[in-house]
């Protein structure tokens, strides 16, 4: 009798432990659904914020772009030469908005030159499309600095120093160009926003490598 009791007894607590274990198991898979809802939300949401943050920057681009530069020069673009020339060519702008130029451009893929560069092939890589920054001795080193690590980034721009020109801190386009303050000034993020492969470009498309300067 005592046998049976036992028995049942052991039945009785093994039953207790699968329930247990079973409840256990149960309350995990909550859990674990529990937690990868969570993760799911958060991502779904991040994502979302991340594409209505491209979204709005890119809205922000396209207005800025629309809008005209604010002390932008402007040249027309018909009585800029084009021609491809071996001697040196003489500008009527300091750095040059377009003209007759080198053959060879200037590479352009987010090169910043230490050294000025020749005008005639820089002049090259404004007809492919691209922005040129130029500074001279009196740009604190901050805004060189931060405008290196703009042009560092983008496409289509390169970055020299031009002793000779008026202004400290100058943007260049192919027939635009814009003096700016600094290097914070909205001005220069509108331009860039603007003329990088913008519809002032002669060559849209044409190559930013491969030419003079490789670094």
């Amino acid at each position: 009798m005592a046998s049976k009791t036992q028995s049942t007894e052991r039945k009785a607590r093994i039953e207790q432990m699968r329930k247990a274990e079973r409840a256990r198991e149960r309350r995990n898979r909550i859990i674990t659904i529990t937690a990868s809802t969570v993760v799911v939300v958060a991502l779904v949401g991040f994502g979302a914020f991340v594409l209505n943050k491209e979204s709005e920057d890119k809205k922000k681009e396209e207005q800025a772009a629309a809008e005209p530069v604010k002390g932008e020069k402007s040249w027309d673009a018909k009585k800029l030469g084009r021609d491809h020339v071996a001697e040196a060519v003489k500008y009527p702008q300091t750095p040059p908005v377009g003209g007759n130029h080198s053959q060879a451009w200037m590479n352009c893929a987010g090169d910043v030159y230490k050294d000025a560069v020749p005008d005639v092939n820089a002049v090259h890589s404004l007809e492919h499309g691209a922005v040129w920054v130029t500074y001279n001795d009196k740009a604190p080193e901050g805004d060189v600095k931060a405008l290196s690590d703009l042009v560092g980034k983008t496409q289509y721009s390169l970055m020299s120093p031009v002793k000779e020109q008026a202004g400290a801190i100058m943007l260049t386009a192919w027939g635009k160009q814009v003096t700016v303050d600094s290097a914070k000034d909205p001005r220069v993020e509108q331009f860039f926003a603007k003329y990088v492969q913008g519809p002032q470009t002669p060559e849209p498309g044409a190559a930013c490598t491969g030419g003079m300067g490789d670094q």
